[in-house]
Protein backbone atom coordinates (compact mmCIF):
# COMPACT_ATOMS: atom_id res chain seq x y z
CA UNK A 1 0.00 0.00 0.00
CA UNK A 2 1.08 3.57 -0.51
CA UNK A 3 1.11 6.89 1.06
CA UNK A 4 -3.25 7.08 0.77
CA UNK A 5 -3.37 4.04 2.88
CA UNK A 6 -6.19 4.85 5.32
CA UNK A 7 -7.48 8.13 3.71
CA UNK A 8 -10.42 8.90 2.16
CA UNK A 9 -10.56 10.22 -1.72
CA UNK A 10 -14.00 11.26 -3.46
CA UNK A 11 -13.82 10.72 -7.13
CA UNK A 12 -16.77 12.13 -9.23
CA UNK A 13 -17.73 10.60 -12.25
CA UNK A 14 -16.36 7.15 -11.83
CA UNK A 15 -18.27 4.48 -13.29
CA UNK A 16 -16.62 1.79 -15.22
CA UNK A 17 -17.06 1.84 -18.54
CA UNK A 18 -15.03 -0.98 -20.73
CA UNK A 19 -13.25 -0.65 -24.29
CA UNK A 20 -13.72 -3.34 -27.14
CA UNK A 21 -11.15 -4.80 -25.17
CA UNK A 22 -12.54 -5.24 -22.00
CA UNK A 23 -10.03 -2.58 -20.33
CA UNK A 24 -10.93 0.32 -18.49
CA UNK A 25 -12.16 3.23 -20.57
CA UNK A 26 -13.02 5.90 -18.65
CA UNK A 27 -10.89 8.86 -16.88
CA UNK A 28 -12.99 8.74 -13.68
CA UNK A 29 -12.48 4.90 -13.13
CA UNK A 30 -8.76 5.03 -14.00
CA UNK A 31 -8.39 7.84 -11.58
CA UNK A 32 -10.18 5.52 -8.82
CA UNK A 33 -7.32 2.66 -9.79
CA UNK A 34 -4.71 4.77 -9.15
CA UNK A 35 -6.04 5.62 -5.46
CA UNK A 36 -6.87 1.96 -4.97
CA UNK A 37 -3.23 0.95 -5.64
CA UNK A 38 -2.23 3.97 -3.11
CA UNK A 39 -4.42 2.40 0.12
CA UNK A 40 -7.31 4.97 -0.43
CA UNK A 41 -10.80 4.18 0.37
CA UNK A 42 -12.84 5.97 -2.09
CA UNK A 43 -16.53 7.57 -2.34
CA UNK A 44 -17.45 7.44 -6.24
CA UNK A 45 -20.30 8.60 -7.58
CA UNK A 46 -22.04 8.96 -10.84
CA UNK A 47 -25.47 8.97 -12.56
CA UNK A 48 -25.38 5.49 -13.90
CA UNK A 49 -26.37 3.35 -10.19
CA UNK A 50 -24.41 0.06 -12.66
CA UNK A 51 -21.42 1.05 -13.80
CA UNK A 52 -20.95 2.58 -10.58
CA UNK A 53 -21.33 -1.00 -8.59
CA UNK A 54 -19.30 -2.61 -11.47
CA UNK A 55 -16.18 0.08 -10.82
CA UNK A 56 -17.22 -1.08 -6.63
CA UNK A 57 -17.11 -4.50 -7.25
CA UNK A 58 -13.74 -4.44 -9.44
CA UNK A 59 -11.66 -1.74 -7.35
CA UNK A 60 -12.30 -4.07 -3.92
CA UNK A 61 -12.02 -7.32 -5.46
CA UNK A 62 -8.81 -6.44 -6.77
CA UNK A 63 -7.17 -3.94 -4.05
CA UNK A 64 -8.72 -4.79 -1.22
CA UNK A 65 -10.12 -1.50 -0.66
CA UNK A 66 -13.17 0.06 0.68
CA UNK A 67 -15.79 1.41 -2.08
CA UNK A 68 -18.62 3.42 -1.22
CA UNK A 69 -20.82 4.12 -4.46
CA UNK A 70 -23.45 6.99 -4.47
CA UNK A 71 -25.74 7.49 -7.59
CA UNK A 72 -25.27 11.52 -8.03
CA UNK A 73 -26.60 13.67 -10.49
CA UNK A 74 -26.01 17.60 -10.08
CA UNK A 75 -28.88 18.94 -12.87
CA UNK A 76 -30.87 21.79 -13.28
CA UNK A 77 -33.64 20.20 -11.90
CA UNK A 78 -32.61 18.92 -8.80
CA UNK A 79 -31.30 20.80 -4.99
CA UNK A 80 -28.04 20.26 -5.58
CA UNK A 81 -26.12 21.45 -2.38
CA UNK A 82 -29.02 18.73 -0.93
CA UNK A 83 -27.48 16.03 -3.86
CA UNK A 84 -23.96 16.60 -2.78
CA UNK A 85 -24.26 17.19 1.01
CA UNK A 86 -25.98 13.78 0.79
CA UNK A 87 -22.98 12.27 -0.54
CA UNK A 88 -20.48 14.04 1.67
CA UNK A 89 -22.52 12.80 4.49
CA UNK A 90 -22.37 9.49 3.87
CA UNK A 91 -18.50 9.65 3.11
CA UNK A 92 -18.33 11.01 6.93
CA UNK A 93 -20.62 8.35 7.80
CA UNK A 94 -18.86 5.19 6.45
CA UNK A 95 -14.90 6.45 6.75
CA UNK A 96 -14.95 9.58 9.10
CA UNK A 97 -12.88 11.65 7.16
CA UNK A 98 -11.70 13.37 3.75
CA UNK A 99 -8.68 13.85 1.93
CA UNK A 100 -9.27 14.31 -1.14
CA UNK A 101 -11.50 15.84 -3.99
CA UNK A 102 -11.11 14.79 -7.25
CA UNK A 103 -13.60 16.50 -9.58
CA UNK A 104 -13.89 14.45 -12.92
CA UNK A 105 -17.90 14.27 -13.90
CA UNK A 106 -19.12 16.30 -16.41
CA UNK A 107 -21.42 16.16 -19.31
CA UNK A 108 -22.04 18.26 -22.53
CA UNK A 109 -23.67 18.29 -26.10
CA UNK A 110 -20.60 18.74 -28.21
CA UNK A 111 -20.28 19.26 -31.99
CA UNK A 112 -23.37 22.14 -31.21
CA UNK A 113 -22.19 24.99 -32.50
CA UNK A 114 -22.44 28.14 -30.10
CA UNK A 115 -24.92 29.78 -32.51
CA UNK A 116 -27.37 26.60 -32.20
CA UNK A 117 -27.03 25.24 -28.59
CA UNK A 118 -30.07 25.55 -26.68
CA UNK A 119 -30.26 26.75 -23.14
CA UNK A 120 -31.02 23.28 -22.00
CA UNK A 121 -27.46 22.15 -24.11
CA UNK A 122 -25.68 25.06 -21.65
CA UNK A 123 -27.40 24.21 -18.83
CA UNK A 124 -26.40 19.85 -19.03
CA UNK A 125 -22.55 21.50 -19.29
CA UNK A 126 -22.48 24.29 -16.56
CA UNK A 127 -24.76 22.08 -14.21
CA UNK A 128 -22.68 19.15 -14.29
CA UNK A 129 -19.50 20.45 -14.66
CA UNK A 130 -18.97 23.58 -12.72
CA UNK A 131 -22.21 23.96 -10.53
CA UNK A 132 -20.95 19.99 -9.31
CA UNK A 133 -17.55 21.42 -8.68
CA UNK A 134 -18.61 24.53 -6.77
CA UNK A 135 -20.75 22.33 -4.59
CA UNK A 136 -18.57 19.77 -3.96
CA UNK A 137 -15.77 22.33 -3.07
CA UNK A 138 -18.35 24.12 -0.85
CA UNK A 139 -19.11 20.98 0.84
CA UNK A 140 -16.13 19.03 1.15
CA UNK A 141 -14.34 22.08 2.42
CA UNK A 142 -14.37 21.52 6.25
CA UNK A 143 -13.24 17.86 6.20
CA UNK A 144 -10.28 19.00 3.56
CA UNK A 145 -9.31 21.90 6.03
CA UNK A 146 -9.39 19.34 8.88
CA UNK A 147 -7.32 17.46 6.81
CA UNK A 148 -5.27 19.54 4.92
CA UNK A 149 -6.48 17.61 2.30
CA UNK A 150 -5.88 18.39 -1.99
CA UNK A 151 -8.69 19.65 -4.71
CA UNK A 152 -7.65 17.86 -7.99
CA UNK A 153 -10.63 19.44 -10.57
CA UNK A 154 -11.15 18.87 -14.24
CA UNK A 155 -10.57 21.48 -17.05
CA UNK A 156 -10.03 21.02 -20.99
CA UNK A 157 -8.03 22.24 -23.88
CA UNK A 158 -11.37 22.51 -24.90
CA UNK A 159 -11.50 25.69 -23.02
CA UNK A 160 -7.78 26.49 -23.43
CA UNK A 161 -7.79 26.48 -26.62
CA UNK A 162 -11.12 27.12 -28.30
CA UNK A 163 -12.72 23.96 -29.73
CA UNK A 164 -14.86 24.06 -31.91
CA UNK A 165 -18.40 23.27 -31.38
CA UNK A 166 -17.81 23.08 -27.75
CA UNK A 167 -18.72 26.18 -26.48
CA UNK A 168 -21.00 25.64 -23.38
CA UNK A 169 -17.96 23.02 -22.01
CA UNK A 170 -15.24 25.47 -22.51
CA UNK A 171 -17.24 27.89 -20.68
CA UNK A 172 -17.85 25.45 -18.15
CA UNK A 173 -14.01 23.94 -17.76
CA UNK A 174 -12.94 27.61 -17.86
CA UNK A 175 -15.16 28.19 -15.18
CA UNK A 176 -14.02 25.76 -12.98
CA UNK A 177 -10.45 26.95 -13.77
CA UNK A 178 -11.43 30.27 -12.58
CA UNK A 179 -12.24 29.36 -9.19
CA UNK A 180 -9.77 26.94 -8.36
CA UNK A 181 -7.19 29.28 -8.57
CA UNK A 182 -9.72 31.23 -6.11
CA UNK A 183 -9.86 28.15 -4.08
CA UNK A 184 -5.47 28.02 -3.79
CA UNK A 185 -5.54 32.05 -2.93
CA UNK A 186 -8.24 31.39 -0.71
CA UNK A 187 -7.88 27.79 0.90
CA UNK A 188 -3.92 27.89 0.86
CA UNK A 189 -3.68 28.86 4.41
CA UNK A 190 -6.07 26.13 5.54
CA UNK A 191 -3.46 23.71 4.16
CA UNK A 192 -5.33 22.96 1.40
CA UNK A 193 -3.27 22.86 -2.00
CA UNK A 194 -5.88 22.91 -5.40
CA UNK A 195 -4.87 22.18 -9.15
CA UNK A 196 -6.62 21.31 -12.25
CA UNK A 197 -5.90 18.98 -14.39
CA UNK A 198 -6.60 19.18 -18.58
CA UNK A 199 -6.20 15.58 -19.94
CA UNK A 200 -6.43 14.01 -23.61
CA UNK A 201 -7.27 9.94 -23.08
CA UNK A 202 -8.31 6.93 -24.65
CA UNK A 203 -12.33 6.18 -23.41
CA UNK A 204 -14.97 4.36 -24.72
CA UNK A 205 -16.62 7.54 -25.52
CA UNK A 206 -13.79 8.46 -27.89
CA UNK A 207 -14.05 4.65 -29.05
CA UNK A 208 -17.75 4.82 -29.64
CA UNK A 209 -17.29 8.26 -31.35
CA UNK A 210 -14.62 6.83 -34.20
CA UNK A 211 -16.67 3.95 -35.23
CA UNK A 212 -20.05 5.87 -35.02
CA UNK A 213 -18.74 9.23 -37.17
CA UNK A 214 -15.52 7.55 -38.31
CA UNK A 215 -15.02 11.32 -40.76
CA UNK A 216 -16.17 13.86 -37.94
CA UNK A 217 -13.59 11.84 -35.68
CA UNK A 218 -10.77 12.39 -38.07
CA UNK A 219 -11.74 16.11 -38.87
CA UNK A 220 -11.72 16.32 -34.70
CA UNK A 221 -9.79 13.99 -32.78
CA UNK A 222 -5.81 14.74 -33.24
CA UNK A 223 -3.60 12.26 -32.53
CA UNK A 224 -0.75 14.04 -29.80
CA UNK A 225 3.32 14.17 -30.75
CA UNK A 226 4.02 11.77 -28.69
CA UNK A 227 2.18 8.89 -30.64
CA UNK A 228 -0.70 7.51 -28.64
CA UNK A 229 -3.63 8.69 -26.41
CA UNK A 230 -3.13 8.82 -22.56
CA UNK A 231 -3.72 5.61 -20.81
CA UNK A 232 -6.86 6.75 -18.44
CA UNK A 233 -4.74 5.04 -15.46
CA UNK A 234 -0.88 5.14 -15.75
CA UNK A 235 -1.08 8.12 -17.70
CA UNK A 236 -4.19 10.26 -16.08
CA UNK A 237 -4.47 8.90 -12.78
CA UNK A 238 -1.13 8.54 -11.85
CA UNK A 239 -0.65 11.80 -11.95
CA UNK A 240 -3.92 13.01 -9.74
CA UNK A 241 -2.58 11.26 -7.10
CA UNK A 242 1.11 12.58 -6.93
CA UNK A 243 -1.14 16.05 -6.90
CA UNK A 244 -2.58 14.49 -3.42
CA UNK A 245 1.24 13.40 -2.52
CA UNK A 246 2.78 15.47 0.31
CA UNK A 247 5.78 16.30 -1.81
CA UNK A 248 3.37 18.42 -4.08
CA UNK A 249 1.61 20.32 -1.51
CA UNK A 250 3.37 23.59 -2.48
CA UNK A 251 1.98 23.31 -6.36
CA UNK A 252 -1.53 25.12 -6.07
CA UNK A 253 -3.85 27.20 -8.57
CA UNK A 254 -1.96 25.27 -11.31
CA UNK A 255 -3.16 23.50 -14.91
CA UNK A 256 -1.30 20.85 -15.54
CA UNK A 257 -1.88 19.80 -19.61
CA UNK A 258 -1.88 16.24 -20.07
CA UNK A 259 -2.09 15.82 -23.65
CA UNK A 260 0.87 14.12 -24.62
CA UNK A 261 2.36 17.74 -26.19
CA UNK A 262 -0.72 18.56 -28.19
CA UNK A 263 -1.63 20.97 -25.24
CA UNK A 264 1.25 23.30 -25.58
CA UNK A 265 0.70 26.85 -24.39
CA UNK A 266 2.69 30.12 -23.31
Amino acid sequence: MGFLEGKTAIITGAGFAALKDGSAGSIGYGIATAYAKEGANLVITGRNVAKLEAAKEKLEAAYGIRVLAVQADVNAGADNAAVVQNVVDRAIAEFGRIDVLVNNAQASASGVTLADHTTDQFDLAIYSGLYATFYYMQACYPHLKETKGSVINFASGAGLFGNYGQCAYAAAKEGIRGMSRVAATEWGPDGINVNVVCPLAWTAALENFQEQYPDAFEANVHMPPMGHYGNVETEIGRVVVQLANPDFKFMSGETITLEGGMGQRP
